[in-house]
């Protein structure tokens, strides 16, 4: 096939999924299209601002998997999972990524490559979620390449191949590298019939004017004149450009959901997905500490100044009274002790820090022997060696316990994955689920974990 039929089917491929999937047609509509030297690019790959393949490999793609792949890199941009990284060890990380999307893809009617990475445990999950999930040991290698960042070896997300080449199925990575978030968007968005509305150009103002070397005249030009060889690869993003390119995806990710769902074409799958995208951003520990201040500060205080402080007007203040905080660790077996010990240690310092009296619950479906364990704000928090758990979850036992206890806790945390069993009505005392996973709840304050 020669490079103007590649082209053609790419081309073709990207009008399919704007005329029947419009949320992923946009997203994709933002990323130029660029024959990469094949020296580096074994199949397909992204920067966050263009979509660069191999002619050979898109070539032996039937028409369903060229709409796949082009989705699999518009989304490592649209979720920024290039700007989500941060210590994660690169090949992991990435191949958390392409977990976490391929899912995502293959429910919304894609057809995957042979060899995409793609669990079925791992559908719903976020890639920090599936990230703890895998072992450095593991043989996992993505399809496709992240070059807007390098790791040690200075590779872009894909392990040296030493196969023929992405010309031959058979000899292909192994793995589809789905998830690397955060390509950066390009600089000029490139208009095709059935594509995006004066609208949709209008919520991404940093379509135009962006950088010229990314301008393209003609929308239908996959790449640049002259490139026989096929573009070299890029450098990777800047921190500046990752924050950048970051808030445009965000922008981009939100009108691209906007336009599909008035038309009545965005699928179940990524309305969680955007959904789950949207959720705060801020650290749980944060958000956490934010919401016990508040209850622990809630009592009006009108005593008299000091006569030093010269006002003789006497103002209400918040005081800090007692805290009274019941504590709920879910030790079903989709929670691991390296979990529950890092949320013991959090309310332990929060505890420290409010003068708190904690009563602490461990429960799976029933609660564990010897609960409920009472910690006054003098003593230390400390989660018992031998606690029974592992078994499936209920939530029902825990909140009978509170609603029999003399005194209502102002403040109720659950730590769990919150799949099992919920109480018919809430309990009178406030409470804030932290939650592993992305399992609704049917009232409280839900904080999600990662």
């Amino acid at each position: 096939m020669s490079g103007v039929n590649v082209e053609n089917k790419l081309q073709a491929a990207r009008t399919r999924l704007i005329l029947d999937k419009p949320f992923l047609g946009a997203l994709v509509l933002r990323l130029p299209m660029i024959a990469a030297d094949p020296q580096w690019c074994k199949t397909t790959a992204t920067d966050a601002r263009k979509f660069y393949y191999n002619a050979d490999y898109i070539e032996a793609l039937t028409p369903a998997e060229t709409q796949f792949v082009l989705a699999h890199e518009a989304l490592h941009c649209a979720l920024s999972h290039f700007a989500r990284r941060e210590h994660r060890v690169k090949m992991l990380w990435d191949a958390a990524c392409d977990y976490a999307i391929n899912p995502l893809l293959i429910e919304d009617g894609l057809q995957p490559p042979p060899r995409s990475l793609h669990l079925r445990e791992y559908a719903g999950m976020t890639a920090e979620e599936i990230y703890p999930c895998l072992d450095s040991n593991d043989d996992v290698e993505t399809l496709d390449q992240h070059v807007y960042d390098r790791d040690e070896e200075g590779e872009g997300g894909q392990k040296q191949s030493t196969g023929e080449g992405p010309s031959d199925r058979k000899g292909q990575p192994q793995q589809d590298r789905s998830d690397a978030e955060g390509d950066e968007p390009s600089d000029q968005q490139k208009q095709e019939p059935g594509g995006q509305s004066p609208n949709q150009q209008q919520q991404d103002p940093d379509a135009a004017g962006e950088g010229e070397d990314h301008q393209m005249d003609d929308p239908d030009e996959l790449q640049p004149r002259g490139a026989a060889q096929g573009a070299p690869k890029p450098d990777p993003l800047t921190p500046q450009e990752i924050e950048t390119l970051a808030a445009q995806w965000q922008q981009r990710l939100a009108g691209a959901a906007q336009q599909a769902m008035q038309a009545g074409k965005m699928s179940d799958a990524m309305k969680r997905m955007v959904e789950i995208v949207g959720r705060p951003r801020l650290p749980w520990r944060n958000l956490l500490a934010r919401y016990v201040s508040a209850v622990a500060r809630d009592d009006y205080s009108y005593s008299r100044p000091s006569t030093r402080r010269g006002d003789p007007a006497i103002f209400p203040s918040l005081r800090s009274a007692q805290l009274n905080l019941a504590v709920v660790l879910d030790t079903s077996g989709s929670i691991s002790d390296r979990e529950i010990n890092e949320f013991v240690s959090e309310i332990s310092a929060i505890k420290s820090l409010l003068r708190a009296r904690i009563t602490l619950m461990a429960c799976d479906a029933q609660l564990a022997a010897g609960c409920p364990w009472v910690f006054e704000p003098w003593e230390d928090l400390e989660f018992p060696e031998h606690v029974t758990g592992g078994g499936g979850t209920s939530f029902v036992e825990p909140f009978k316990t509170i609603e029999r206890a003399d005194q209502q806790p102002d403040l109720v945390v659950y730590f769990t994955d919150a799949r099992g069993d919920f109480p018919p009505n809430p309990p009178t005392s406030p409470v804030i689920w932290l939650v592993k996973g992305n399992a609704p709840v049917p009232w409280g304050q839900r904080i999600q974990l990662n």
